[in-house]
């Protein structure tokens, strides 16, 4: 097969790694906003309980989770599809990971118009959905193309888990081919060709958002 056949064959992947991706974001954007927020206004036992789950996805590894997830689980009579096991793990290890960002960009923001609000009889729940998330959003929209980027990345472990992304058509075409430098290195340059033009993206929105904070755009 020639470099130009294996991108080709590569590529007959995307649809499961699109697949993932795009279930994986929607469990990792509720995810991370909910626990963020709740990270954010909680205390004591609640803050320490909210933290914990965060942690369990954040701080744990992604290919044990798999593993667990859809060869440990069936013996005591839990199954899940494979595609929803794969979402599920990288989009809550993802959406524990931007839920620090959530957090980090509620408590950046200046108390005193928060403060203000609540002077004015604006109750929390409002303070929050009109005054602080709006602003926070902005500064957490690079990080959020970052993770977006970490997610794609991550999908190439699900198939471990018997789904066939482009990682799973690779391993097929170097068993087949014998050409596992042209192989691999060909799924190096398809993973650049999706994540390239998000990270591009993500420059775009972080210029943008420096221009209307007053920030210089040429980074």
């Amino acid at each position: 097969m020639t470099i130009v056949e294996i991108f080709v064959g590569i590529f007959a992947g995307f649809r499961t790694t699109a697949t993932v991706t795009a279930l994986g974001l929607l469990f990792a954007v509720p995810f991370a906003l909910i626990f963020g927020v709740a990270q954010y206004l909680t205390s004591g036992i609640s803050r320490i309980a909210v933290t914990a789950i965060i942690e369990f996805w954040r701080s744990s590894a992604v290919i044990i989770l798999l593993f667990v997830f859809y060869y440990v689980l069936p013996i005591i009579g839990v199954q899940m599809p494979a595609t929803i096991v794969g979402a599920m793990v990288l989009g809550l290890n993802t959406g524990g990971y931007a839920s620090q960002a959530v957090r980090a960009g509620l408590q950046s923001l200046d108390r005193g118009q928060i403060e203000a609000a609540a002077a004015l009889g604006l109750p929390r729940r409002w303070i929050l959905a009109l005054i602080e998330l709006p602003q926070a959003l902005t500064r957490m929209a690079p990080t959020f193309i970052n993770q977006f980027i970490q997610l794609v990345k991550g999908t190439a472990l699900v198939s471990l888990v018997t789904l066939t992304d482009m990682t799973f058509r690779a391993k097929e075409i170097a068993e087949l081919e014998y050409n596992p430098v042209g192989v691999y290195t060909s799924l190096l340059l398809a993973y650049f060709v999706v994540c390239y033009p998000v990270a591009m993206f993500g420059r775009w929105v972080e210029r943008r958002i420096g221009v209307a904070r007053g920030w210089s755009s040429d980074f």
